[in-house]
């Protein structure tokens, strides 16, 4: 019963952490800059959660060829620069980590 109690808490919390910055930023006038500036959150925090699994898949840092993830995220990327679709472009890089953890 408990563990139910905290995690309907942490849900009622998360929520209203979310529902106060919709309401504070609707009654404020964000400048251009801060919009542009904006625009960059999504990729930073992708980038920041992304790289440090690729780089460091063991903890420490891996640049050779023997490192799966690394050479799977780098077939990602070009996948996502050349079609621009994000679905096709996980699937490929899953589909190259998988084979390449086979191989």
């Amino acid at each position: 019963m408990n563990l139910w109690l905290v995690v309907i808490g942490m849900g009622i919390i998360t929520y209203a952490i979310r529902l106060s910055m919709i309401v504070l930023l609707e009654k404020v006038e964000i400048t251009p800059t801060i919009k542009q500036a904006l625009h960059f959150v999504p990729p930073a925090v992708l980038s920041a959660i992304i790289f440090p699994e690729l780089l460091q898949p063991g903890g420490t840092i891996d640049l050779s060829f023997s490192n799966e993830r690394l050479l799977a995220g780098f077939l990602a990327m070009i996948v996502a620069w050349r079609t621009k679709n994000v679905l096709f472009t996980i699937a490929a890089g899953m589909a190259a980590l998988w084979l390449l953890q086979t191989i």
